[in-house]
């Protein structure tokens, strides 16, 4: 009785079917990753120039009026 190997072997496929999805998942990790610190960075950002508006509309005016009463005798 001869033992005949099967006309497509299907481990292979496997195999290269697994790097692929590795390959994927670690192109999909690197993506997440570099997302990730540009949003970190337009945070910081955001913050930057909110404490700067909070500044310049805190800021005295110097180009105001005075207000200032003089009494006319």
């Amino acid at each position: 009785m001869k033992i005949q190997k099967q006309p497509f072997d299907h481990a292979g496929e496997r195999g290269m079917a697994t790097v692929i999805f590795i390959a994927l998942l670690a192109i999909m990790m690197i993506l997440v990753t570099a997302e990730s610190r540009a949003l970190i960075q337009l945070h910081r950002e955001v913050r930057f120039l909110e404490k700067q508006q909070i500044k310049r509309l805190n800021a005295p005016m110097t180009n105001s009026i005075s207000t200032a009463t003089v009494e006319i005798k």
